[in-house]
């Protein structure tokens, strides 16, 4: 037995390294990309913004079917339509994914009218952008139903069939603002936490299950409608991303069954420093950096 764990003990060391060197050799030899050809596709908030993004990437890139969430029929029409005229089939359900029963009750209906969901992309999020003490009750809750709990109710209405099927992904649009928050949006930043936490205990927990992944993306401030108004200060130093890129490189990573993507890759200084400095000296990097004031111009969706 002792003779086993030190075997044990000496081999992970080894492992780590091996590990290591497999990734950086994938940095520069990217692995074959998976082929979308067979895949339905599911993205909830699927009617504009990154969601609408999203449908066109999954498109381009020759998905089966693509199926949208969302709450308002406009937008979700709207997209429906560009999306069969790049010849890919698409339908759309009206449904708000903060509230249980309606999503339990939509995932039948995809399932009775298109077919098994292979890939479900859990796009769907709400920002109020105020602060703890100004911010509605209501408004509170509603973000972490959609943002957070909506993620449970969707998951597990599609995970069973897809663990049957061995075959299907879980991917989550999370933000950086999960690993470092900001003032005037603690409601946005608590349910992006709560999200993160969810997809890492998710990714963990399959992997003892054959087919079935997990992709977690957490990009920088996106120029969407959703988050009009923010100002960074130095704009040209960290320019937001644009929603097309954030869409292109999250396919990528469902197609190459990345685990977690930071957007930029800037973002990864961000966690070590984290790691390493003390409050004080990242509360002197918020000011600087002018995140610590960057909610007081925010509008939002009008």
């Amino acid at each position: 037995m002792i003779w086993k764990w030190l075997g044990a003990l000496l081999l992970f060391p080894v492992q780590m390294v091996y590990l290591v060197v497999k990734a950086a050799v994938c940095m520069v030899l990217p692995p074959k990309l998976r082929d979308l050809s067979g895949e339905n596709v599911l993205i909830t908030g699927g009617g504009r913004g990154i969601g609408r993004h999203l449908a066109r990437e999954f498109a381009k890139r020759g998905a089966r079917k693509i199926i949208l969430w969302g709450r308002t029929e406009k937008c979700l029409k709207e997209t429906t339509e560009e999306i069969r005229t790049m010849g890919t089939e698409c339908h759309y359900f009206i449904c708000d994914v903060g509230n249980r029963e309606e999503v339990y009750r939509q995932a039948k209906a995809v399932r009775e009218k298109v077919g098994d969901i292979t890939i479900l992309v859990n796009n769907a999020a709400v920002v109020h952008g105020k602060s703890l003490m100004d911010s509605d009750d209501d408004a509170l809750l509603k973000s972490q139903h959609i943002n957070t709990l909506g993620q449970f109710w969707t998951t597990k209405a599609f995970l069973p069939r897809m663990l049957e099927l061995q075959n299907g992904h879980i991917v989550c649009l999370n933000s950086v603002l999960a690993l470092s928050a900001i003032p005037g949006a603690i409601d946005y930043c608590t349910s992006k936490a709560s999200s993160f936490a969810f997809m890492e205990s998710l990714t963990l927990g399959l992997l003892d299950c054959p087919g079935v992944n997990a992709t977690t993306v957490l990009p920088f401030h996106t120029s969407t409608e959703m988050f009009q108004g923010m100002r960074i200060r130095f704009p040209n130093l960290f320019p937001p991303l644009k929603p097309e890129t954030v869409a292109r490189r999250t396919v990528e990573a469902v197609q190459m069954n990345q685990a977690f993507l930071l957007l930029p890759w800037t973002m990864h200084v961000l966690v070590i420093l984290k790691s390493i400095l003390p409050q004080a000296a990242l509360e002197e990097i918020h000011k600087f950096s002018g995140s610590y004031t960057c909610m007081n111009t925010f509008k939002g969706r009008t």
